[in-house]
């Protein structure tokens, strides 16, 4: 699953960012153009498989959206990421691997992983 998070305004921006440029990669795949269809975003994907074909990884991630990075990531503050987990994938899924494509500060996990086995 893909996980924005951050303790501060520069590491959420990278968060931001990072899981944008890889929502884009899968977006600009024709094989997921299916679901941004069911979002109503097909349109953008074919405009990311264009920009791929060009080269233009920057550009792709710009055409990401705040509301699809909401749909496809989960958003939250370090302390407040383990609920949000569980919310959205809690009852559906018994095992998780974190996607985390931006520089980020790796002893937040620990404490997310013990967040997410104390309420489970």
């Amino acid at each position: 699953m893909f996980v924005v998070t951050g303790t501060d305004d520069e590491s959420w921006e990278k968060a931001r960012t990072g899981t944008k440029r890889q929502i884009a990669f899968y977006g600009s795949t024709p094989g997921y153009r299916g679901v941004l269809e069911q979002h109503g975003w097909g349109d953008i994907g074919d405009e990311m498989n264009k920009l791929s074909k060009q080269g233009e990884w920057v550009a792709m991630g710009d055409l990401v959206t705040d509301e699809m990075l909401d749909t496809f990531a989960v958003v939250a503050a370090p302390d407040a990421l383990a609920a949000g987990i569980l919310a959205r994938w809690g009852g559906t899924v018994d095992r998780i691997a974190f996607d985390a494509p931006y520089e980020h500060d790796s002893t937040l996990w620990p404490a997310v992983i013990a967040d997410l086995k104390r309420q489970a």
